[in-house]
C-alpha cells in the first residue's frame, strides 16, 4: 500500500500560496521644484492672484548742442500670477477591512505617502506643462525674440536633431541669457535618438563625444554624463503633449504635423537661480486630515494642496516639440 502522495493527499497541499510582500508600482524621479522660483510665504501672504510689475529699458537719442534733451519714460508692464490649482487625494479602508485582511496594516500605512506622490507627480506635469502654455499660445507659433525663435519642431522631420541643441542655445544667447547652468528636459525617445545617433556613435569621426557614448547618455541617474552643447540633459514622463498640425521646424520653412501623433515639448534654459524661468507658490502645501467615519465604520485619510504656477521668463525658454517613435 503506497503512502502519502500528491494523488490522495490533494487536501494536505496549498495550490495557492499568498506572499508576505507587497508589489509596488514603479516610480520615477521629479525633478521640476529643482528649477522652480518658488515664492516665500510672507511674498504673497493671502489673496490669489500677485502681481509683479516690470520695466523696460532706457532708449538712446542723439543730442544737438544747445537744445533740450529728450526724456521719455520707461516702458512698464505687469505679471499677474495666480493660485489656481486646489487639489485632493483621498483614500479609505473600512473596519470590515481591517479586520479581514492580512494586509491592511500594510496597506494603511501607504496610503499617506502615496497621497503626497500624487499631488506632485500633478505639480511635475504642471509646471512642465505651462512653457508650452505661453510659447504655444498661438497655433504653429514660434514665438520669436530677438529673431530667434523659442518653439519649433525638431529638424529631423520632427525628430530631435544635435542642431536643435546648438540652437536652443543661440536663441536664448539672443534673449541676453547667460550660456551658465544650462539644462535640457527631453522625452525618453529624445534620449534614444541621442543614444543611436550615428555621429555620436562613431568615436573616431568624434572624438569629442567619447565621454558620452564610453559612458552612456543615461547612466548617471536621470542626468547625461556629458552634456550637449552646453546643456546637462534630463529625462522625464511628464512633458506635455503638442498637437499641432504645421509648426515650424528651426529653418522656419519646414513644418512637422503632430495633429495625429502628439509631439512632446522638451525644455531648454538656464538654470540659474536668479533667472529661473518657471514661478510656483503653494497657498497650501500638501497636508493630511484623517477621520474616522462612524456611520460607514470607516477610516478616511486626505491629503489636499493649493499651488499656483506659470512661466515667468519666456525669454529663458526654449521648446523643442520632438516626436516619440523610436526605430
Amino acid at each position: 500500500m503506497s503512502g502519502n502522495t500528491t494523488a490522495n493527499s490533494a487536501n494536505l497541499i496549498r495550490t495557492n500560496v499568498w506572499s508576505q510582500q507587497l508589489k509596488d508600482t514603479l516610480r520615477d524621479e521629479l525633478m521640476a521644484q529643482m528649477w522652480v522660483e518658488n515664492m516665500f510665504e510672507g511674498e504673497f501672504p493671502d489673496g490669489t492672484t500677485f502681481n509683479i510689475p516690470s520695466t523696460g529699458d532706457a532708449s538712446v537719442d542723439d543730442y544737438v548742442e544747445g537744445t533740450d534733451a529728450v526724456y521719455r519714460p520707461l516702458a512698464t508692464g505687469n505679471f499677474t500670477f495666480t493660485i489656481s490649482e486646489y487639489l485632493s487625494s483621498g483614500l479609505s479602508m473600512t473596519k470590515k477591512m481591517m479586520q479581514d485582511s492580512w494586509y491592511a496594516e500594510r496597506v494603511m500605512s501607504e496610503f499617506v505617502p502615496k497621497e503626497a506622490r500624487a499631488i506632485m507627480e500633478h505639480f511635475e506635469a504642471t509646471a512642465l506643462s505651462k512653457p508650452e502654455a505661453i510659447l504655444g499660445a498661438s497655433a504653429n507659433g514660434q514665438y520669436a525674440i530677438n529673431g530667434a525663435y523659442h518653439r519649433m519642431a525638431g529638424g529631423n522631420s520632427g525628430a530631435i536633431e544635435i542642431a536643435d541643441f546648438a540652437y536652443a542655445l543661440h536663441a536664448l544667447k539672443k534673449a541676453n541669457v547667460p550660456a551658465t547652468n544650462l539644462v535640457a528636459i527631453v522625452d525618453p525617445s529624445v534620449e534614444y535618438t541621442l543614444n543611436t545617433t550615428s555621429n555620436l556613435v562613431s568615436l573616431s569621426d568624434n572624438p569629442r563625444w567619447e565621454g558620452i557614448i564610453a559612458d552612456g547618455i543615461g547612466s548617471s541617474g536621470m542626468r547625461f554624463v556629458k552634456n550637449v552643447f552646453g546643456f546637462d540633459v534630463y529625462t522625464s514622463n511628464y512633458l506635455p503633449d503638442v498637437t499641432d498640425s504645421a509648426l515650424p521646424e528651426r529653418d522656419g520653412s519646414t513644418t512637422k504635423d503632430y495633429s495625429s501623433t502628439a509631439g512632446k515639448s522638451c525644455l531648454f534654459f538656464s538654470a540659474e537661480q536668479s533667472i529661473l524661468p518657471i514661478i510656483a507658490a503653494w497657498r497650501q502645501e500638501p497636508e493630511v486630515d484623517y477621520e474616522y467615519e462612524q456611520d460607514k465604520q470607516m477610516h478616511k485619510w486626505l491629503t489636499t494642496a493649493r499651488y499656483g504656477v506659470k512661466l515667468y521668463r519666456p525669454e529663458n525658454m526654449v521648446s523643442v516639440v520632438t516626436t516619440t517613435a523610436v526605430s
